[in-house]
């Protein structure tokens, strides 16, 4: 199966399905000597994870991790990272009515074209429990961009039609994981939580926007023409389940501005460091980073396993009724933010570990 891998130099593979015994990886490319705090990692597994409150899946995973090469006495070996993190609250029982029947908007029928044969139990492989192996490449990405000052936050910006309709530079993103929602604004949190509850009540989800934020991004991280910063943070971003839409700075707010109004004036700072009056490029030009803040908004669909009946079909190609059950999200972006966060970490790490290679 192609496409288990991410990343040129900082590069992840990863293995496991839903409800087999377990997921984990390889992280190849990570430096040797790099101090690896454990806490912190499964902190952010623990942010991930599901069965965090009302408004996420009953699933309960306490997304313990193993590693199994590549770190002695807590610091990176240069060699290859290995992990594993066990499946514990299995329920293949829950998908058996699954096995010849598509679910709408789900991976499905896809897989079974592609393959030929699919893994009905919660999707397998096309499941976000993937997901959590990114979370812990992430996190140690995390530990090595911290080492040069620059951080990542991510937040959630919409869910349904509610709106954060303020600028990152305005919020307090270190109060972030005071919000179940993951949302910095109290009040448009307390709406968004009511929108989910209300959706869950009626059988139904919700999708919404995740705004993510890296300060103190060096100038000059991309790869043109075609590994762009931001073309590989879009790939990034659109493999994360449920993604459906990209966009970096302005966007597509920007195409109704005219040149004169969007164009990002070059200035001086405080300390004579060249910088640009606004950002309105999302702090890449040319595919390359320019020193200023990177920031991007990524759009996630509905979750598609509703508790209604729906029309399908089945393997056999008859119409059937799918019945609504099993543990699902009623909304997946409050735990899709270490996801996007963790992506994140792992383009700027490899993009700074190129960077090593294109000069003297």
């Amino acid at each position: 199966m192609a496409g288990n891998s991410f990343g040129d130099i900082f590069k992840l593979s990863t293995f496991g399905e839903s409800h087999g015994p377990a997921v984990g990886g390889i992280i190849e490319g990570c430096p040797a000597g790099l101090k690896i705090d454990s806490d912190f990692i499964q902190s952010e597994l623990n942010r991930r994870k599901p069965g965090q409150s009302a408004i996420t899946t009953p699933r309960k995973e306490d997304d313990s991790f193993e590693f199994l090469s590549g770190i002695l006495n807590g610091m990176t070996l240069g060699t290859s990272i290995g992990f594993i993190i066990r499946n514990l609250d299995q329920k293949p029982s829950d998908y058996s009515h699954l096995e010849h029947s598509y679910r709408p908007s789900h991976a499905d029928y896809t897989y079974d074209k592609k393959y030929g044969v699919r893994d009905a139990r919660g999707g397998g492989r096309s499941s976000a429990r993937e997901t959590a192996c990114r979370v812990v490449a992430g996190a140690i990405a995390k530990l090595f961009l911290k080492q040069f000052g620059v951080s990542v936050y991510a937040f959630v910006k919409q869910i349904g039609t509610i709106v954060l309709d303020q600028n990152f530079d305005t919020l307090n993103l270190d109060t972030t994981e005071d919000s179940l929602v993951r949302c910095p604004d109290p009040e448009a949190s307390q709406q968004m939580i009511a929108a989910i509850e209300q959706a869950k009540k009626e059988g139904d989800t919700l999708g919404g926007v995740i705004q993510c934020v890296a300060q103190n991004v060096p100038a000059g991280l991309g790869e043109p023409v075609f590994d762009k910063l931001h073309a590989t943070l879009a790939h990034a971003m659109l493999s994360i389940n449920a993604t459906k839409g990209f966009e970096i700075g302005s966007g597509f707010s920007g195409v109704s501005k005219k040149g004169s109004e969007l164009n990002d004036v070059f200035g001086l700072d405080a300390n004579g460091k060249i910088n640009t009056q606004t950002n309105h490029s999302g702090g890449v030009q040319g595919g390359i980073s320019n020193g200023m803040p990177v920031y991007f908004n990524v759009a996630f669909k509905p979750v598609a396993t509703i508790m209604k009946d729906q029309q399908t079909v089945n393997s056999e190609g008859h119409l059937t009724v799918l019945k609504g059950k099993g543990r699902h999200d009623p909304c997946v972006l409050p735990r899709a933010v270490p996801i996007v966060e963790s992506m994140t970490a792992m383009v700027l790490m490899d993009f700074m570990l190129l960077a090593r290679t294109n000069r003297l």
